[in-house]
């Protein structure tokens, strides 16, 4: 009886996307929404997220920090820190994103950042996937290969 009863829960899509301008919020936002809407994917709310490139809080260097220092010595080298300055700002900061706007999820999709081979450590790529995914809901990680994989015919 109690499986005719059963409805599964109903979950809201909330869809991020990053702006690489802020004067491109609008446009970007109503892109997305009739991309999706093309594709007949329902969704409750489109956040385009214009601020991605400003420094990450102290806090989350800190744990960054934290998180290095716990490895071997030697295991990330400071010019490949230095060489990946602006990448790892960004990962703070999208983990400072996903903190405020997703920690009450019940999942969230993110596309995997595509490591750039002889330019990142294994060790620093993976504390960033640790940093971003860190005290959040169950995170589905899901890596592309930089190509369109959605086809609509009009």
């Amino acid at each position: 009886d109690h499986v005719k009863n059963y409805r599964p829960k109903i979950c809201k899509l909330r869809v991020f996307t990053l702006a690489n301008r802020k004067d491109e919020l609008d446009s970007e936002t109503r892109k997305m929404a009739t991309m999706l809407a093309k594709f007949r994917i329902e969704f409750s709310s489109v956040v385009v997220i214009p601020d991605v490139t400003k420094p990450a809080s102290e806090a989350s260097r800190a744990r960054l920090d934290s998180m290095l220092a716990s490895l071997p010595v030697g295991a990330i080298k400071d010019d490949e820190m230095l060489e990946n300055k602006e990448k790892t700002n960004r990962h703070l900061r999208l983990s400072e994103l996903l903190q405020t706007h997703s920690k009450d999820s019940e999942l969230i999709f993110l596309t995997l950042p595509m490591p750039r081979k002889g330019r990142v450590s294994a060790p620093l790529y993976l504390a960033w996937l640790d940093i971003m995914t860190d005290n959040l809901p169950p995170t589905l990680l899901i890596r592309g290969n930089q190509s369109s994989v959605l086809t609509f015919y009009s």
